[in-house]
Formats: C-alpha cells, sequence, structure tokens
C-alpha cells in the first residue's frame, strides 16, 4: 500500500491595507475588502498611521496584521525613555499654528526638526488669520522660518479652507500643532464627513483642550479629475515633541541655515560653545543664523543630552 500524502497547505489569503488608526495594539485597517478591525502578529505592536501592511483577514470584520511593507519614512518623538510613532509615509508635515491662543515657535522648529530628518516637507498654515489684532504678532514669530524658505499659509477654517484643500490635493500629509489651534475644525472643513470633534478654547490657560485623542487617516478627495489621491491625518494635540533619538550631527543638518557652516570650524570636534574659530557662532554673529532659531537648536541639543545621561541606551 503507498503512504498516503498530506494536502498543500492552502496558500494564506493577504491583502495590502494602509492602517488608518492606531489605538495601542488595536488598528483599524482600510483594504479592498473594506475597513478591518486589526491586531498584530505576536507581541510585537510598532505600526502607525500611514503604514502598508499585510492582513490576514478573519471574520466578522477582523484581521491579523502579517507584515510591514517598507516605509518611505516615519515621523516620530521621543524622550529619554519612551519613543512615541506618530505617522508614516508622509509627503508632508502641516504645523498649525494659530493667531490665537498663543503658539510655541519652539516646538515649530521641533517638528520641522523631525520632518527634516526624514525628508518631510513641512508646509506651516497660519490658522485664524481672520483675527487681525493678533495677525501682526502671530507673522512676526513664522518671520525666521519665512526667511529660511519654509511655506506659511494663511487660513480661516471657521470661513473654509478651500485654499489649504487646493495645496494638499495628492498629498500626503498629517495636521500637527499644539491644542487649540484648530486642526479639528480644519479636519472638517476639509473633509466634512470626518465630524472630527472640537471644543471651545479655554482662554483661562490660553491653551485648547485636548479633542482628537489618537491619529486618523482620512482619504482626500481630489481637487480635480486629474490630481491624485491623497490622505489626510488628524493627530492629537502637542505640547512636547521630544528628538531625543537624533545625534547632534543629525540634529544640525535638520536646521537649514546651520548646513552652510558645518565642517567649517577650526575644531574638528567644535561643540559650538564658545570654541574658537567656530563656524557656527560667527554666523549668529553675523546674522546668518537667526538668534531664535539658534536658542531653539541649543535648547533641543541640550534636552538630547540630558536624555543620553538619563537613558545611555540612546
Amino acid at each position: 500500500m503507498r503512504p498516503r500524502t498530506r494536502p498543500a497547505a492552502r496558500a494564506e489569503t493577504r491583502l495590502d491595507g494602509i492602517i488608518a488608526a492606531a489605538f495601542g495594539r488595536h488598528y483599524e485597517v482600510d483594504t479592498p475588502a473594506g475597513r478591518l478591525q486589526c491586531y498584530p502578529r505576536g507581541k510585537k505592536s510598532s505600526f502607525a498611521c500611514g503604514d502598508v501592511v499585510e492582513i490576514l483577514p478573519g471574520g466578522d470584520g477582523q484581521g491579523v496584521i502579517a507584515a510591514l511593507k517598507p516605509r518611505r519614512n516615519l515621523l516620530w518623538r521621543s524622550d529619554a525613555f519612551r519613543e512615541k510613532l506618530i505617522a508614516a509615509n508622509l509627503s508632508h508635515i502641516v504645523i498649525v499654528v494659530a493667531t490665537e491662543p498663543g503658539f510655541s515657535d519652539l516646538l515649530v522648529s521641533r517638528c520641522i526638526a523631525a520632518a527634516e530628518s526624514q525628508e518631510i516637507t513641512p508646509l506651516i498654515v497660519l490658522n485664524k488669520a481672520d483675527l487681525a489684532d493678533r495677525l501682526t504678532a502671530a507673522r512676526a514669530q513664522l518671520a525666521p522660518f519665512r526667511a529660511l524658505g519654509y511655506e506659511v499659509l494663511e487660513v480661516s477654517a471657521l470661513d473654509g479652507a478651500a485654499r489649504l484643500r487646493a495645496r494638499l490635493s495628492g498629498l500626503h500629509a498629517i495636521l500637527v500643532g499644539q491644542s487649540g489651534m484648530g486642526k479639528s475644525t480644519l479636519t472638517n472643513a476639509l473633509i466634512p464627513e470626518a465630524r472630527a470633534a472640537t471644543r471651545e478654547i479655554s482662554a483661562a490657560l490660553d491653551s485648547g483642550k485636548h479633542t482628537t485623542t489618537f491619529a486618523r487617516l482620512y482619504p482626500l478627495p481630489p481637487a480635480t479629475d486629474a490630481a491624485l489621491p491623497g490622505w489626510l491625518i488628524d493627530s492629537p494635540g502637542l505640547q512636547v515633541f521630544g528628538l531625543a533619538h537624533l545625534s547632534h550631527d543629525e540634529l544640525a543638518e535638520a536646521f537649514l541655515e546651520l548646513r552652510p557652516h558645518l565642517g567649517h570650524c577650526r575644531f574638528r570636534d567644535c561643540r559650538h560653545e564658545a570654541e574658537p574659530g567656530c563656524a557656527l557662532l560667527a554666523a549668529v554673529a553675523s546674522g546668518a543664523i537667526h538668534p531664535r532659531r539658534w536658542e531653539h537648536f541649543r535648547t533641543i541639543r541640550s534636552e538630547i543630552d540630558q536624555a543620553r545621561r538619563l537613558n545611555p541606551g540612546w
């Protein structure tokens, strides 16, 4: 009698999908078969909104994340002990500030540095530009960024965001910024069906209340029939944006105005503190590097040093 042979194992049916929302180890994934509620295979759960993944579909709208497709880039933040994945495969980061409440230009520099380190194009949106009495001060805060060539788009979300919608057509973008800057209102203006929750600003604290608690991806309708489809991620309000994962050299490269002067110091190991012949200090003194941006660079570098002391594993 011939021995019986086992039937060949059926090949797993896999679907490619994009992560539309992340809640810890639970992910919503948009696939050709619709949106699935998915969990990672195994204990590792290091996926971000915008990641392209392979899914093993199950029943009742469930699925398992089997593999991560190669990323174009990854936007993330970190301190000495924690890291937070924000979004992946971005073309642009839309940094939302507003005339009211007050915003941190240091946070703008942090977001730009994170973007530059991953080859993501920054776009600064000044929201609530209809508040004329606050507009001049907000423009002055953004002047150093404009001088570097960063695009600043002034909008009023309450009156619609047609200019921003046209600008984002075909892009893969994320809205980031402090709470209260109007990110969710902008999302509603750009994608009415999103119905993102909004709340009033807490005037007493001069800051907004958190309304978005997790990042969510929305498809962007094309501005024209010829436009490529894009998507937009609305993210939680930021108050901190640590860059402990960057080295000193990576941080310096992420500041555009520092790049032409790097490698021209008298001493190869120059820390750009008070060393004679420091090309960066000379550029600050000559006005080639804005003093406010130089202050931002030194603040972030000091935080990176502190993170290294607290956690040498970085």
